[in-house]
């Protein structure tokens, strides 16, 4: 499988410049672009660099402390935890909304279908009847 350069750096800007994050499918492909161009190679290299810096960067830790001061000051104004809640009644409301909105397409779905069956199967009837019948000029003589 070959991969374009457009796609080799959506890639590298995604998964970083070391192939074992990238997806197994497209690695073998990336290796082989990266090898074969130039500007493939330096893009993986640039990616490389960036996931380094990243990788030194601190990682910020919360605290307990600043947790719980987080959770008093949204309890002053006024929001209250979710845990274990059941969803609300617009949420019930929503879903009902979206039930009924499926039930009337199937509904109008079938009798449009019905409707339909019926004007057609009239029209082969009706188109039936007037290859075996008399036409008009056996009924007129002419």
């Amino acid at each position: 499988m070959t991969m374009t350069f457009e796609r080799f750096e959506h890639l590298a800007d995604a998964y970083g410049g070391d192939l074992r994050r990238w997806p197994e499918a497209e690695r073998e492909a990336g290796r082989a672009l990266a090898s074969a161009d130039p500007r493939a190679a330096g893009l993986l290299a640039q990616a490389d660099r960036l996931d380094v810096l990243l990788d030194a960067a601190p990682r910020p830790a919360v605290s307990h402390a600043l947790r719980e001061r987080v959770i008093a000051a949204a309890a002053v104004a006024g929001l209250k935890p979710r845990r274990g809640r059941a969803p609300g009644l617009l949420a019930w409301l929503s879903g009902a909304g979206w039930a009924a909105a499926a039930c009337a397409g199937v509904v109008f779905g079938i009798s449009l279908t019905a409707h339909m069956t019926a004007d057609v199967q009239a029209d082969a009837v009706l188109y039936q009847a007037s290859l075996a019948g008399a036409d008009d000029t056996e009924v007129l003589g002419g």
